[in-house]
């Protein structure tokens, strides 16, 4: 009976949740039998006496080498839910195996307490275990550290970038930005067409090097799938405008770039042949903008045959109809020219279809049109043509004077410096010479004050307004590529503080003052005035003739033109010497009289021009030329007539 009561014994003492059964294997004899159950008696009954040792591994049971043989059977329940026996011999476990007695609950590694004491805490987790467990901690513990230490450096990373953008950040242009603008756009967005144009640039840089090393073969291929990716590409701008063969075609130029990249790739050869595309693109991308300025340049110089059809039929009816001969018939004027409590403008143009909008736009937009008198000047060339439009197209209440520039007796070249100095022979070389620089390969700048406009004495007749209108006390001055929106007649009541100029600044932070329009390095400009002085805009300006001429101001411009024969003080124009002249004498007026920049800025605040009482389409896009921006042009062309069968017959419309 002694035997059974052994095998509960060892299978209370060392499993858990199982149920063992434990028998001898072979054929031994019965003393035998009795040897080995003395044996395992004598290790199981220590750990039967231990309290705290109700829970043992295989490893410490692999060292009897009779219980290798001992085999293990176990029921266990599979995935059916049905009830299954297994067996395996006690040597085939491994350390890792923990066995519990059956009848007493786990201690939960709980640390032996002082009373019980009766035999030491044994560990019995195999030493590998235990080092493996540290392992993993310490590599735990270093990779959060790392972590960590990544986060650290990626916020600090991100707080610098942070603080130089805002310390590069240019704040007066934030009026012309939006979020909006495809600058703003997600980075995936048209993914496709990127992928395929830098595919395009890496195929150009892998071709140079195959045909350097002779692969002809594969600098055909490379050339080829190039072509084909430009041809799919188009002139597409978005991946929408992308053909449905586009992805095949980028997979297909992948593969191929795949291929170079195996045969021919070179960090050196590539970055060097990178570097020369870089180059080679910044030289062409110079010479297009050179181009573009000359193109622009030439195109804003240019008078459109519609216009000069326009000119020509009206001069022509003009003298074939005699109103000539009735103009030399009438000498005396009408008596509003002088009458200095109506409100005068004066507009100097050889533009007859502009002119007639500045007229057309002042008189529909006035509340008391009969009170408006217009007095326009010309040249001798455009003077026929400007009399019989408004001839025949003279506004119904208000005053239309016209005049020839060349009936000015007083304007020569003794008394006015200008054209002293368009007559001299330096000028005449600077704009006429043959062997001058070529336009495309001088600067922008100079480029800019070759325009026509600065040769013609229309353009510095501002500056004789007393001369020209003796017996008026104060005049608005108007550019012919402005459009007025609202009643101007207030104007006259703005009292200018004895300043004679009233005008709009144009200067915001650092851009359009006194240093951007002359030469600052020159002492005669840096002792007399202020680099950061504020700019102001021909184009709508009220000038008080009454202390024009007690203050001399025609004379002062004489003075400062003379200093500048030899046009190192300021480059040609008529806005340079206006601030000379008008230096501290100038009115600020409020912003919303005169809204400026719709020939040249297509970021414009669209609330600030629809609310402006003057537009003015300063800069090369004209509203009459085709370059003119389309959102802007509105704005001008609803005050040209159409219908008129002068535009008609010259194919003048919107």
């Amino acid at each position: 009976m002694m035997m059974p009561r052994c095998f509960v014994s060892l299978i209370q003492a060392f499993f858990l949740s199982l149920v063992l059964l434990l028998h001898h294997v072979g054929g031994e004899s019965q003393a035998a039998s009795h040897h080995h159950h003395r044996e395992l008696q004598a290790y199981r009954r220590p750990l039967q006496d231990c309290p705290g040792c109700t829970t043992t591994s295989a490893s410490s049971l692999h060292y009897d080498p009779d219980l290798k043989d001992v085999n293990i059977v176990a029921t266990y329940s599979d995935h059916h839910g049905n009830i299954r026996l297994g067996s395996v011999k006690m040597g085939d476990l491994s350390s890792s195996w923990l066995f519990h007695h059956p009848l007493l609950p786990p201690n939960n590694n709980k640390p032996p307490s002082q009373t019980d004491n009766h035999f030491p805490h044994v560990e019995f987790t195999s030493p590998a275990k235990l080092k493996r467990q540290s392992l993993r901690q310490e590599r735990r513990a270093q990779r959060t550290l790392e972590l960590i230490q990544q986060d650290k450096e990626s916020d600090k990373q991100m707080q610098e970038a942070a603080i130089h953008k805002s310390m590069t950040f240019e704040n007066s242009l934030v009026g012309k930005y939006s979020i909006w603008r495809r600058d703003y756009e997600s980075p995936n967005a048209d993914a496709i067409l990127k992928l395929m144009r830098d595919q395009i640039i890496m195929a150009k840089a892998y071709a140079h090097i195959a045909k350097s090393k002779n692969a002809s073969n594969l600098y055909l291929f490379l050339t080829q799938q190039s072509r084909e990716n430009q041809r799919v590409l188009g002139k597409a701008t978005s991946d929408a405008d992308l053909p449905s063969r586009a992805l095949e075609q980028a997979k297909a130029m992948g593969h191929a770039l795949s291929l170079a990249k195996d045969e021919l790739y070179d960090c050196h050869e590539l970055a060097k042949k990178f570097r020369a595309m870089l180059q080679s693109t910044e030289r062409n991308v110079d010479g297009l903008k050179k181009k573009g300025t000359f193109l622009i340049q030439l195109a804003a110089k240019t008078f459109p045959q519609p216009l000069h059809c326009l000119s020509l039929q009206l001069a022509a009816d003009y003298f074939l109809l005699g109103f000539n001969e009735e103009e030399e018939d009438v000498v005396k004027k009408d008596a509003k020219f002088e009458d200095p409590s109506l409100y005068h403008y004066a507009i100097f143009s050889d533009n007859v279809l502009a002119t007639s909008v500045v007229v057309n736009s002042t008189v529909l937009n006035a509340k008391q049109p009969e009170k408006h008198v217009f007095h326009i000047v010309t040249d001798k060339l455009n003077f026929a043509a400007m009399k019989m439009w408004f001839r025949v197209n003279a506004p119904s209440d208000a005053t239309i004077q016209v005049e020839n520039i060349n009936d000015f007796k007083w304007l020569n070249s003794s008394y006015c410096s200008v054209l002293r100095q368009l007559e001299s022979a330096r000028l005449k070389e600077y704009y006429f010479k043959a062997n001058h620089p070529s336009s495309i390969s001088a600067g922008a700048d100079n480029l800019k004050y070759r325009n026509p406009k600065y040769l013609s004495m229309l353009n510095h007749l501002r500056f004789y307004l007393p001369e020209v209108y003796p017996k008026l006390d104060k005049i608005l001055f108007l550019d012919d590529d402005i459009v007025v929106q609202k009643d101007l007649a207030p104007l006259w009541e703005v009292d200018m503080q004895g300043k004679v100029n009233g005008a709009v600044e144009t200067c915001k932070e650092s851009f359009h003052r006194f240093d951007k329009y002359l030469n600052f390095s020159n002492p005669k400009i840096s002792e007399n005035f202020d680099a950061g002085a504020c700019g102001w805009a021909f184009g709508m300006n009220m000038f008080d003739l009454r202390e024009w001429r007690k203050r001399n101001i025609t004379g002062i411009y004489h003075y400062w033109q003379d200093m500048n024969e030899d046009r190192t003080l300021w480059k040609l124009g008529s806005l340079p010497p206006g601030l000379i002249t008008f230096y501290n004498l100038t009115y600020a007026m409020e912003r919303s009289w005169h809204v400026l920049g719709l020939g040249y800025d297509p970021a414009l605040n669209q609330t600030a021009i629809e609310n402006a009482a003057v537009v003015h389409y300063n800069g090369n896009y004209k509203p009459w030329l085709g370059l003119a921006f389309a959102k802007y042009k509105p704005y001008w062309s609803k005050y040209v007539e159409y219908d008129n069968p002068y535009l008609r017959l010259c194919n003048i419309n919107e």
